[in-house]
């Protein structure tokens, strides 16, 4: 089964990668101009997002690098995998990217693929980059985590 998000929604695609290399400091759900073919693929979850990110230009946004693979059974009306896709924001949403991708070491990046009434959207984040040394620091901090629950679990089992 596909995981879920909070409006349980079947997630097509995550984009881990921008969660290790970034801080994610907002999110916004935003629709995608997609082909028949592109659409199909989609639901197939051929998706790669990892090297994706969001320009804007003369007043729209545009998805670049995210590779929707061709669909298997489609014709010569295929679609081409790597093409610019426009992203369907208000003007007001828009408005506020520009503001925040002005500020250096900023960028706006696909987060995850999902269906939302039978529609494909995508969660873009304003991200910040993120440092060596912020790395290290959440891997010990992950890994701190998970000790002292793998700890409490032994201690409930014992007291059990």
């Amino acid at each position: 089964m596909a995981k879920k998000q909070k409006n349980d929604s079947p997630v097509l695609a995550n984009n881990r990668r921008a969660f290790h290399d970034y801080a994610i400091l907002q999110r916004m759900e935003a629709g995608i101009q997609l082909s028949g073919t592109e659409v199909k693929s989609c639901r197939a979850r051929t998706i790669q997002l990892q090297e994706g990110f969001v320009t804007v230009s003369g007043g729209e946004a545009w998805l670049h690098n995210v590779h929707i693979s061709h669909y298997d059974f489609g014709n010569r009306f295929n679609h081409d995998v790597r093409r610019m896709r426009r992203l369907l924001l208000h003007k007001k949403e828009i408005a506020a990217l520009i503001r925040h991708i002005g500020v250096r070491g900023h960028a706006i990046v696909p987060l995850s693929f999902y269906l939302k009434g039978g529609l494909v959207k995508v969660e873009i984040g304003l991200a910040q980059g993120k440092h060596e040394y912020d790395r290290r620091d959440d891997i010990k901090k992950r890994d701190s985590d998970r000790e002292i629950k793998r700890v409490m679990a032994n201690f409930n089992k014992k007291n059990e």
